[in-house]
């Protein structure tokens, strides 16, 4: 009685597989996508990064090209819900923060041979015209481990200055998508969420600089910092370090 028990149980697991897959192909897909740029900051190296994926390879004759993480949105779905689908898929995190900044609607935008060629090995129509919409998340690197996920086999971070050529257009959306860190960092400091929860304001300054690509003032620098609500002085300071100790701070949002 107990085997019969164990072969129902794995026969109906097995049912429930098959069932799932089946209702995976019978998804529809609209011919719009959301693509994420996902920011990253290397606090050794002092290197903002993006978090980069490879195409399947689909054979020997085509060679997989870096992308960013993305997928085509289903039709029942919101967009900021395929966004999260995809970011939870590579990261296995629910709930970063993300914000949608640009719609790229280019005819060509997926028309290019480099682009084509792989296509037609995965898509039952792949001229079709693609919209995409560009979110940007930010995430602490050592937060997570990168996941498998079933648009991607491999994911790596890349300095935001070692980008290589990258599949469709997605060169550009990470370059516009940097353009919206930028003013967002000046105008609500959102950069703050790339640092540990406790921080100096050398590691602040250092951040801005780095997002800004240019050097600031450290008197103004600091003074703004101190005028505002939202910075919130500690009475903690740094451990382990050679220096001297320096003051921490966190970060509050005012609502």
């Amino acid at each position: 009685m107990g085997n019969l028990s164990v072969s129902f149980y794995f026969i109906s697991r097995f049912v429930a597989l098959i069932l799932d897959m089946q209702r995976q192909k019978e998804k529809k897909f609209l011919d719009v996508s959301v693509d994420c740029v996902v920011f990253g900051y290397d606090d050794n190296d002092n290197i903002l990064k993006v978090l980069l994926i490879e195409q399947d390879r689909l054979d020997a004759g085509i060679l997989p090209q870096k992308a960013l993480p993305g997928d085509h949105v289903l039709n029942d779905e919101h967009l900021h819900a395929a966004a999260n689908r995809v970011l939870f898929e590579l990261t296995g995190l629910d709930g970063l923060y993300l914000k949608q900044f640009h719609t790229f609607g280019d005819p060509e935008r997926v028309k290019y041979p480099k682009d084509q060629l792989w296509l037609h090995r995965i898509r039952k129509h792949p001229e079709a015209r693609i919209i995409t919409v560009g979110y940007y998340s930010l995430v602490r690197m050592e937060d997570y481990l990168l996941e498998p996920s079933s648009f991607a086999e491999n994911a790596e971070w890349i300095g935001i200055h070692e980008i290589p050529e990258l599949a469709f257009d997605h060169n550009r959306i990470i370059e516009r998508g940097l353009t919206e860190l930028r003013k967002d960092t000046e105008s609500n400091h959102i950069s703050v969420q790339l640092l540990p929860k406790k921080f100096t304001l050398v590691q602040l300054q250092k951040l801005y600089e780095i997002i800004l690509e240019k050097e600031l003032d450290k008197r103004n620098f600091r003074k703004s910092i101190k005028r505002s609500d939202e910075f919130v002085a500690l009475d903690e300071k740094q451990k382990g370090v050679l220096h001297k100790p320096a003051q921490l701070y966190t970060f509050k949002r005012q609502k």
